[in-house]
């Protein structure tokens, strides 16, 4: 597949991934982040088994990998979709979007320790820079954990720095397996370790209270997130360098942020505004330097 017809799947990707933040923000006010994460994994864990078992028939994965592929699923559900979706408890969805803008910049970090990537002095620049931008962001409203804002954010950086590590350890995997057989025993994974917890706050759940619109954010979480979205983005990692997959990320905030202003009547506020261009001027400066 040609680059560009790569880069075409990681913009519908990015547009999935900024409706996602304000799908999320809407289902968390209802759905408790514990029951939302299991049903979104195990929706999408059998959506994807299906759709291998169709098109490639069983995982086929060596028995040695699997320790990867929980490992990835761990990162992957546990402390991405959980703690992402915690956190937004707390936050908005801008703020949610930004901070996953941020991803290049620990898939660079992560790629010099892993992958052995050179750190030239203005990338070093631009990470704290970057840093910087971010702190902006998440103190906007000061450094006060009463109100669960600052938290949240931090919830969500956790939750990023998480997303990093599935984008470069997953890469091997993709190539060794191919983005579906890997995404499906991924999320599988996830699912089954996820479903201890997950099981029981489910079960205490008042689900005849939820209407239309929650089942369809929480299929749009599981489906369009979980199963399209992974897919594109490890699609994308098969084809090309992990840091500039990643760098997509730079658009989350544009869709989320337009999304928020008409659906969730958010108000943008000046320390939003400075941190989001430090932030993305700072992911520049990684890429192109």
């Amino acid at each position: 597949m040609r680059r560009t017809n790569v880069y075409l799947l990681l913009v519908i990707q990015q547009i999935i991934a900024g409706g996602t933040h304000i799908v999320a923000k809407a289902v968390v006010g209802e759905v408790d982040a514990v029951t939302l994460t299991f049903l979104r994994t195990v929706i999408a864990a059998v959506g994807l088994w299906a759709i291998m078992r169709i098109r490639s028939g069983p995982h086929n994965i060596e028995r040695k990998d699997w320790g990867q592929m929980a490992f990835l699923g761990f990162v992957g559900v546990a402390l991405n979709q959980f703690l992402y979706l915690y956190g937004l408890k707390f936050s908005t969805a801008a703020n949610g979007a930004l901070l996953y803008a941020a991803t290049p910049v620990f898939v660079l970090i992560l790629s010099h320790f892993t992958h052995r990537e050179k750190m030239k002095p203005l990338k070093i620049f631009g990470i704290l820079l970057a840093f910087a931008g971010i702190s902006i962001v998440i103190f906007e409203r000061g450094i006060d954990f009463s109100s669960g804002y600052a938290y949240g954010n931090l919830l969500i950086l956790v939750a990023v720095i998480a997303w990093a590590m599935f984008t470069v350890l997953g890469k091997d995997m993709i190539i060794k397996y191919g983005a579906l057989r890997t995404t499906s025993a991924m999320m599988i994974c996830g699912a089954l370790m996820f479903a201890p917890v997950g099981l029981i706050s489910a079960s205490r759940f008042p689900f005849t209270e939820l209407n239309g619109l929650h089942w369809g954010g929480v299929l749009y979480l599981a489906i369009g997130t979980s199963i399209i979205g992974y897919l594109l983005w490890y699609h994308a990692l098969s084809r090309i360098e992990a840091t500039k997959v990643a760098v997509f990320s730079n658009a989350q905030p544009v869709f989320a942020t337009i999304l928020s202003l008409v659906f969730l009547n958010y108000t943008i506020t000046p320390a939003f505004v400075i941190g989001s261009i430090i932030t993305i001027c700072a992911i520049y400066i990684t890429q192109v330097a």
